[in-house]
């Protein structure tokens, strides 16, 4: 049902929409269309945008659907932690997906230099995804001062994989756009591909988990679809370079 590519036709509101649902499965099941949304601070309309991008007719139809796959994943959902976590696994589970994921290989394979960049907890898995990718025999490099100058040199025949929560971290912005300015390509790695760096990037993979902050500040989201998407790219890589 929450496939990647329906997941991925959701705009911002529609996202609140599907995070509310993820997050409050119970509860869902005997809210009206009314009560759904304004427990998520949107219209009734956007809340059947919402469910036609999820191949239902509407809001009646999205219930009985959403009830199916509760009583097909329960089981599932208890046994293997959070909920948000399973829904990323499934909507990975797929052909669309997949071709995401080859897609990045073959933009990977076409570059001299792998480059990772992130900042705060993304800088340590972009050291991660730099080891990582070594490790399988594409020698990578990562930076985690978003202050680092961006040379010709540096940036010529290489690629930028970006790593970012939020997508809109105003260092890693400029970062980002410094590598587009010396002709690198950019892949960007973030929540949503509606931020601002999806936007700016040349290709972007998104794995859809909302945002958690301590006291607003401090992001403690769960990096485990990052990892996962990482490993992947690296399995695949080291697959193809074989």
């Amino acid at each position: 049902m929450f496939s990647h590519a329906a997941i991925a036709n959701l705009n911002g509101l529609e996202m609140m929409v599907y995070n509310f649902v993820i997050k409050n499965r119970d509860k869902v099941m005997y809210m009206t269309i009314r009560e759904l949304a304004d427990s998520v601070g949107v219209s009734t309309t956007t809340v059947l945008r919402f469910c036609r991008k999820l191949n239902c007719e509407g809001y009646s139809e999205f219930r009985v659907r959403f009830k199916l796959y509760l009583e097909q994943n329960d089981e599932q959902l208890v046994n293997f932690g959070p909920s948000e976590i399973i829904s990323f696994f499934k909507s990975t589970n797929n052909e669309e997906f997949d071709n995401l994921i080859d897609r990045a290989v073959d933009i990977i394979c076409s570059s001299e230099r792998i480059i990772f960049v992130g900042a705060g907890t993304s800088g340590a898995l972009a050291k991660y995804g730099a080891r990582f990718f070594s490790n399988v025999g594409k020698f990578s490099n990562h930076i985690d001062d978003p202050y680092f100058p961006v040379t010709n040199d540096m940036a010529k025949n290489a690629l930028a994989i970006v790593l970012s929560v939020s997508g809109e971290t105003e260092e890693i912005l400029r970062f980002a756009s410094q590598f587009s300015l010396h002709n690198c390509k950019v892949l960007s790695i973030t929540s949503h591909e509606n931020s601002s760096l999806a936007k700016l990037a040349d290709f972007n993979i998104s794995w859809h988990i909302p945002l958690t902050r301590v006291g607003g500040v401090y992001d403690i989201t769960t990096q485990i679809p990052v990892i996962y998407i990482l490993e992947t790219i690296g399995r695949k890589l080291a697959k193809k370079m074989a």
